[in-house]
């Protein structure tokens, strides 16, 4: 287990969408692990490092909402977007004409931390140290800095974050006391030396919180 960090996230909506759903977008009823990274590696990332989700607790409410998303050219996106990614809020819009109508199935005001670590990769150099990364993801997290804005999913679900401090309590899950729920097969992550061969596991909430494997790590073995 390398340096471990916890990150407070969440957004007034949120689409991680399935693969296997071509028609229209509709969400998971969790964050998968890859997109919790995607958030990790906004803040910091260098390839001599690499972030590992140990665990996602699903804070609020699973609320899943359908809404009509605008389909926009690339000019017209750029407008457009301006006011979601200031997280004022996001692109959802009455119909506007029958040719940019998509319907999408979308996460309501969701909130979660995201538990995780970071090992050093083969790519470190002589002045890359475990410590350095680590003080590094504190400094820049605490001060709000990032490569890019974080999203939920999908760039027009801008997220959130705040830093947990060690001493510093999580908010308490809806599902802390609920029956656990068994919510199928969950994307992991792409695997890039597999032609991006998506690979999945089993997702179980237990006690509000998803444990994740390392699949990297497994296949490797």
């Amino acid at each position: 287990m390398g340096y471990g960090i916890r990150l407070l996230v969440w957004g007034s909506y949120a689409c991680f969408a399935r693969p296997d759903k071509q028609d229209e977008k509709e969400s998971y009823e969790v964050m998968p692990p890859c997109a919790a990274r995607g958030v990790l590696e906004s803040i910091h990332w260098k390839p001599a490092i690499r972030w590992i989700v140990d665990r996602i607790e699903v804070i609020n409410e699973i609320r899943l909402e359908r809404a009509e998303r605008l389909e926009l050219g690339t000019a017209e996106a750029a407008t457009q977007l301006k006011e979601p990614m200031s997280c004022k809020r996001p692109l959802l819009a009455p119909v506007l004409t029958e040719e940019r109508e998509k319907t999408s199935l979308l996460l309501r005001d969701v909130k979660y931390v995201i538990h995780a670590h970071f090992e050093m990769t083969a790519r470190a150099g002589e002045h890359d140290h475990p410590e350095k990364h680590y003080n590094i993801f504190l400094r820049r997290a605490r001060k709000k800095q990032c490569f890019y804005h974080p999203y939920l999913g999908s760039r027009e679900f801008p997220a959130s974050y705040v830093l947990l401090e060690d001493d510093e309590e999580a908010p308490i899950s809806y599902y802390r006391r609920k029956p656990e729920q068994h919510l199928g097969s969950l994307l992991w992550d792409l695997d890039f030396k597999q032609h991006m061969k998506p690979m999945y596991f089993q997702a179980v909430l237990r006690n509000g919180a998803i444990n994740i494997p390392d699949l990297l790590q497994r296949t490797s073995k």
